[in-house]
């Protein structure tokens, strides 16, 4: 499977109600300078993988973002399929997700 999904990809699969899991992984510092979030997104801290992990569904596709799509991503994505879950994260993270018209709504 492959690492990444586009923000174009991401709404079809959105749209078809596939069983997805969306997890918002950004540094809790990172999280707290930018206010929004990926509707329906849970925040996981990805320091605390192992804690979390076990907690998911290997059924469903995780679906994860980090600011930019970049080594924090790809940390949880490796770990996650280490483990034996079908994971990607969103090219580009939710900067890329924003400037696509994708929506957000304030962090829980």
């Amino acid at each position: 499977m492959q690492g990444t999904i586009t923000c174009a990809d991401l709404r079809i699969l959105l749209d078809r109600n596939e069983p997805t899991t969306l997890l918002d992984v950004r540094r809790a510092d990172d999280r707290a300078k930018e206010p929004l979030a990926i509707p329906a997104a849970v925040w996981h801290d990805p320091a605390a993988i192992d804690d979390w992990s076990a907690k998911l569904s290997k059924e469903d596709e995780i679906i994860l973002y980090c600011v930019r799509g970049g080594s924090v991503s790809n940390l949880v994505v490796d770990a996650l399929h280490a483990k034996g879950f079908k994971a990607r994260f969103i090219e580009g993270g939710l900067e890329a997700w924003k400037q696509a018209g994708g929506a957000t709504e304030p962090q829980p």
